[in-house]
């Protein structure tokens, strides 16, 4: 199921990423409690009125260059138009309509995209008169916001959703493994397509970014049936596209959110770079299933241990996500290829594990002796039960006499024992706590 995707679109200085922080709330804030996880601000995950979406902040999207302030809000006009199905158009009333509004308003109009006009920094009453020279940009309703005080962040919403499509089911059979191929330009996303294909059905060229679109490539291999979702068209031709390698993250989340397994790929000739850091971070936030795949091997010169020490560096690069299983292969001579469809069904099987609850409780009960909880203040924590709620991933509810005292450390403690005792590698699995009511 892909989520419908909203831009928050503006000039500079409006409070736009205000506006996305609130939006995604402190979603964010508990993945960078993690250790190792590396992030930037462009993209998250919202739900409001019992609808998810995805939300882009343009305001992250950095223009390279020293392109004056109109034509890189252009570009990031642009891109947004071209990812979302509803339009955040920010304006702001301190400043007043200006001709950067009019211009960004104008290519609104042509893309005919819903557009909802929130006009921010409304923080009191006595501005709500600068509000109305707005309504003659041409969109209708305007919504005044306030982003440092929060006000009218919940009216904005409800007209945003209001104009999303309905989440759309991509059709294919429960029994079918969705892999989706993420990484930076020029890793050899397109060339392992082909390789597991046997055929050359993705234009490839050593040129980053000359694949085009997402495309989905459904094959079948020992009964197991798969769909390939290629990001390899992460960019498109032209400036625009060539001057924010951000625009990637874009297409990389759409990928993720159809898939159940994702092939983390990394350049085994050039190495890990921070990049690749970001990309895979998307994978482990989203809680899907994951593989390294450290393609170009071919060409690395090897000794007995360079395969060791090279996992070594993406455990230590990757601290959050110890999950994740590597391999390494060329998909340009197929060298180890045959190695990894394995991985992907023994991966997607973990991903959609459910453990029964007796036996749930009878791992934690010996954790909980071998390791007693902490105490906070003098109040220890106590564990009374735990259930797994959700698959895909596997997700843990453990009842508490008191969460606040529940330290990520012994969380942590908690999830490896459950990792030992079932396997799931491969996975992320989630574990919240949660407060057993008296009734319980």
């Amino acid at each position: 199921m892909a989520r419908p995707v909203i831009a928050i679109v503006g000039r500079p200085n409006v409070g736009k990423s205000t506006i996305f922080n609130r939006i995604i709330g402190d979603r964010l804030a508990i993945v960078e409690d993690k250790p190792g996880v590396t992030r930037d601000r462009l993209y998250g995950t919202g739900e409001w009125n019992g609808k998810p979406f995805s939300i882009i902040d343009t305001g992250g999207i950095e223009i390279d260059g020293e392109d004056e302030i109109l034509k890189s809000v252009r570009m990031q006009a642009e891109l947004a138009i071209e990812e979302a199905d509803v339009i955040i158009f920010m304006v702001d009333a301190k400043t007043g309509l200006t001709h950067a509004d009019d211009e960004v308003a104008q290519m609104l109009f042509r893309s005919r995209k819903p557009v909802v006009l929130a006009v921010n920094k409304v923080d009191n009453a006595g501005r709500m008169d600068e509000v109305y020279e707005f309504y003659g940009l041409g969109f209708g309703q305007v919504i005044p916001i306030s982003g440092s005080h929060g006000l009218g962040i919940g009216d904005l919403l409800d007209a945003v959703v209001e104009l999303l499509p309905e989440q759309t089911d991509d059709g294919y059979d429960e029994d079918v493994i969705r892999v989706a191929l993420i990484g930076r330009p020029n890793v050899g996303k397109s060339s392992l397509v082909n390789a597991l294909l046997g055929e050359d059905r993705v234009i490839v060229s050593n040129v980053a970014g000359t694949t085009r679109d997402a495309i989905d490539t459904p094959f079948e291999r020992d009964g197991q049936r798969y769909v390939l979702i290629d990001t390899a068209g992460m960019r498109k031709r032209g400036k625009v596209y060539e001057s924010t390698e951000k625009y990637s993250v874009m297409r990389a989340m759409k990928a993720i959110e159809r898939a159940d397994v994702v092939l983390v790929l990394i350049n085994g000739e050039e190495g890990i770079i921070e990049q690749d850091k970001h990309i895979a971070g998307y994978a482990h936030e989203a809680g899907k299933a994951s593989i390294f795949v450290v393609n170009k091997w071919d060409v690395v010169e090897k000794n007995e241990k360079t395969m060791q020490t090279f996992t070594q560096s993406i455990r230590d690069h990757f601290l959050f996500m110890s999950y994740a299983p590597v391999v390494y292969l060329s998909a340009l001579t197929k060298q180890r290829l045959q190695k990894l469809l394995p991985v992907v069904n023994h991966v997607s099987e973990q991903h959609a594990m459910r453990i029964q609850t007796h036996l749930l409780n009878d791992v934690i009960s010996d954790a909980v002796a071998i390791n007693p909880p902490p105490s906070d203040k003098g109040k220890r924590l106590r564990i009374n039960y735990v259930t797994q709620v959700a698959i895909k991933p596997p997700t843990i509810v453990v009842f508490v006499n008191d969460p606040e005292i529940m330290h990520f450390s012994y969380e942590r403690y908690l999830e490896n024992k459950i990792r030992a005792a079932f396997n799931f590698e491969g996975t992320p699995i989630r574990i919240f706590s949660r407060r057993k009511s008296e009734e319980d």
